[in-house]
C-alpha cells in the first residue's frame, strides 16, 4: 500500500487500476454545494441580493461582498452551469493537489479565484451600483489551472505557461468569454448580464497559480525502478 497521496508503483503484469468514478471529495462538495446553496437562497427575502458584490461598496470600506458573491447565482442555469464546471476542472486539480493538506490547498485556491476575480471586476468597474453574484470567477480559476493539466498523466506537474497547448486553449477561453460578454447576457439565466472581467482575472489567476502550488504541494507518481 503506498502512503495517503502517492500512487502505487505499477508493477510488470499488474497494470494501475482507476475507479471510474474518480472524482476527489473536495471537488464534488463545492461542486454540490452551488445548487444546494441557491435552493435556500431563493427563499431568502431579498433572494439574497443584500450579500451580492457591489463594486461601489470599495469605496466604502465594504468588502465582505466579494466572498458573499460566490454563494449566491441569478438562477438555477446559472447555479448548474457553475456547478458543473467545478466539477469537471476541479477534478484534475483536486487530484494533482493530493489527499493530505490538498483540499484544504484547493479549497484556499477556490476562494482566492473567486474573490480576486470579484476584485478586478469591481476595480474595472469602480463606483457601478450594478449588483454582481455567482461562483463563476472561483470556477474559470479552475479552468485556467487544469488549462495547464492538459495531457499530463498523475503526478506529471504541470505544463509551462508558453507551452502551445496552454496558449492555444487560453486564447480559446478567453474568445469565448469575450464573445458571451458581447452577447451581454447569459442564456437562460433570468437576462442576468455576464461578468466576463470576473472570468478573466480568474482565468488568469488560476493559470499562474497552479504553476507554484504544483510544487509545493503536488503529487507525485512513485515510478517502477527502469529494467535495463
Amino acid at each position: 500500500m503506498s502512503p495517503p497521496g502517492r500512487f502505487e508503483a505499477p508493477q510488470p503484469g499488474n497494470p494501475p487500476r482507476e475507479p471510474i468514478f474518480n472524482v476527489p471529495l473536495v471537488a464534488l462538495l463545492i461542486a454540490a454545494s452551488i445548487p444546494v446553496l441557491y435552493f435556500f437562497q431563493r427563499d431568502l427575502p431579498d433572494l439574497g441580493m443584500s450579500m451580492a458584490f457591489v463594486p461601489a461598496d470599495l469605496q466604502q470600506g465594504r468588502w465582505s461582498g466579494l466572498l458573499t458573491a460566490m454563494l449566491l447565482h441569478g438562477g438555477w442555469a446559472h447555479a448548474w452551469m457553475n456547478a458543473i464546471g467545478a466539477l469537471a476542472f476541479g477534478a484534475p486539480v483536486a487530484r494533482l493537489l493530493g489527499n493530505r493538506a490538498g483540499p484544504i490547498v484547493f479549497l484556499l485556491f477556490y476562494v482566492a479565484c473567486g474573490v480576486l476575480a470579484t476584485l478586478g471586476y469591481g476595480l474595472i468597474h469602480w463606483g457601478s451600483a450594478a449588483p454582481m453574484v455567482g461562483a463563476s470567477g472561483a470556477v474559470f480559476g479552475l479552468i485556467g489551472a487544469a488549462t495547464r493539466l492538459m495531457g499530463v498523466p498523475p503526478g506529471g506537474g504541470v505544463l509551462a505557461l508558453t507551452d502551445r497547448r496552454v496558449v492555444t486553449a487560453s486564447l480559446a477561453w478567453m474568445g469565448v468569454n469575450a464573445l458571451t460578454g458581447l452577447i451581454g447576457f447569459a442564456p437562460g439565466a433570468d437576462g442576468a448580464g455576464i461578468a466576463s472581467e470576473a472570468h478573466a482575472v480568474g482565468f488568469v489567476v488560476g493559470l499562474l497559480a497552479i504553476g507554484p502550488l504544483a510544487r509545493a504541494f503536488g503529487r507525485r507518481v512513485e515510478r517502477a525502478p527502469a529494467r535495463g
